[in-house]
């Protein structure tokens, strides 16, 4: 087979908590998606280095007023947290715990890449499970510090009534911000192994990965610290995700890595074992690059641009709604090849404006551009492109209350409202837009621009430094937008989302 070269990040954007599995020859890797939907991507590679979105688990999580953005506060944050993926007699499974609803979901798919998945809903809150199916019995092992099991039934839907329920271990206190979470269980070599992650504040101080083993599932576990490093960048640790093997019974190691407003980015590092103990990374450090005996694929794209040229009113898997859409008021057939979005609620800002359609964004650099219809926009409508996150940025058009349009870039006023940077008064019925980001070595600014013949461009407003904040604890997105803040029914139409990585600045 083919050796190839992988490059970390291995995905230079948002794909936290990652957890991996094998299936012949194709790995699938689901994330945490929180607040966007659909939730719970579910990706695919056939190297661990060039992945597409195949699936989502759901397209919506729940359906009240927090989730449709319509209690003026949304679930931002919150939704699900750190999935884990299993694959057990021909079925799929994913589970995660919901904080806000406190609930345990577990959904399950014969058919991962394609198929409609079933859903499971268990009280109570199962921090960071992992699914461990052990011969005939299955447990999900689970919590902050303290570790707990809870054996489930057969065909993993309820606990099981008598079935094992206690606590594994305490996990260190002494000297520890951020006791051990984000369980990975596995059952290989006669051990069980869990991996975790913790967040020291003495030594190096940075998120680190250990490793507990016990040849008895109940213990007695034994521990090690099996990478502590930050690739030279920041102080920022490399940690929390699994392990998975190849055909040719190689080993690797996915995890994450904060990279600030852009988010936590994915890495990928070899692993060895020395005395049934994986050894990760070369002589404890974290490899930017290194040959991997594994198929040489086509590159990917995460982020993806858009014509909306369809023929039936469904959008790319690389889309994501800022919380439950509203499906009568956005549509990519009324007017063939536009995204048309029609205001349906009165909203004060971005933040609280349904059917804001996102993506995430790349580093080091990426552009992202629209062409933007204005014609049948109303009195106090407010559409463009924004730069998302609790400190946000947006370009766009606001109509006045006279009819009057200008074009403007606002940003958070720290109150959740907006606050107008700049604006200028604007007559054509078609403006593009353009939000250029830098992330390079944590530069995290957004700047903003605008044209009327996407030729000759002109920034707009301040640049936007950016701040990743865990009220909404997810990278910077970037998203189309039309809300209206006097009277509904008027709209917006998109002809293009335009993307591109590059590595440089303007």
């Amino acid at each position: 087979m083919e050796n190839v070269t992988i490059t970390n990040p291995i995905i230079w954007a948002d794909v936290p908590d990652p957890c991996v599995i094998r299936v012949g020859t194709s790995y699938y890797m689901v994330s945490t998606s929180m607040h966007s939907m659909p939730g719970c991507p579910i990706m695919k590679s056939e190297n661990l280095m060039d992945w597409r979105i195949v699936n989502y688990v759901y397209d919506t999580l729940e359906d009240n007023d927090a989730y449709n953005l319509l209690d003026g506060k949304g679930v931002y944050g919150r939704g699900s947290w750190a999935a884990s993926l299993r694959h057990h007699n021909g079925t799929f499974y994913v589970c995660f715990s919901s904080n806000d609803m406190n609930r345990f979901y577990i959904y399950r798919t014969a058919d991962i890449e394609n198929g409609k998945w079933e859903r499971s809903v268990l009280a109570g809150i199962h921090h960071d499970p992992s699914l461990l199916f052990d011969d005939d019995r299955v447990y999900v092992i689970h919590g902050n510090g303290s570790i707990r099991i809870t054996e489930l039934t057969s065909d993993v839907t309820a606990i099981k009534s008598g079935g094992i329920d206690q606590r594994l271990f305490e996990t260190e206190r002494d000297g520890i911000m951020l006791r051990c979470e984000g369980c990975h269980a596995y059952k290989l070599n006669g051990y069980y192994y869990l991996f975790f992650i913790e967040w020291p504040n003495t030594g190096n101080r940075r998120r680190r990965q250990l490793c507990y083993r016990s040849r008895e599932l109940l213990g007695v576990y034994e521990y090690k610290v099996i990478l502590d490093d930050d690739m030279g960048y920041r102080n920022h640790g490399i940690a929390q995700g699994g392990i998975v093997d190849t055909p040719q019974d190689e080993w690797y190691a996915l995890f994450f890595q904060d990279h600030d407003a852009v988010g936590r980015i994915p890495i990928v590092l070899p692993v060895t074992w020395v005395e049934d103990w994986p050894v990760i990374g070369m002589e404890g450090k974290a490899q930017a690059s290194f040959r991997a005996q594994l198929p040489s694929t086509a590159p990917t794209q995460l982020v993806s641009s858009d014509e909306f040229d369809y023929n039936e009113n469904k959008l790319m898997l690389n889309w994501q709604w800022n919380h439950n859409p509203d499906n009568c008021l956005w549509s990519v057939t009324t007017r063939p090849g536009w995204l048309q979005l029609k205001t349906g609620n009165i909203a004060s800002s971005v933040l609280v404006a349904r059917n804001t359609l996102t993506q995430r964004t790349e580093g080091p650099v990426c552009i992202g551009i629209t062409a933007m219809d204005v014609s049948h926009m109303k009195p106090g409508d407010h559409a463009g492109m924004v730069a998302l996150q609790n400190h946000f940025g947006t370009v766009g058009i606001q109509i006045a209350a006279n009819g009057e349009r200008y074009v403007a870039m606002c940003v958070n006023r720290g109150d959740g409202s907006e606050e107008t940077v700049e604006r200028l008064p604007y007559e054509d019925n078609l403006i593009y837009l353009k939000i250029h980001f830098d992330f390079e070595n944590s530069t995290d600014l957004a700047t903003f621009y605008y044209s009327a013949d996407c030729e000759a461009w002109k920034q707009i407003g301040g640049p936007l430094k950016m701040k990743y904040t865990l009220d909404h604890f997810m990278g910077y997105r970037i998203g189309l937008f039309n809300y209206a803040t006097k009277s509904v029914g008027g709209h917006a139409d998109f002809d293009f989302f335009r993307f591109d990585k590059v590595e440089s600045t303007i």
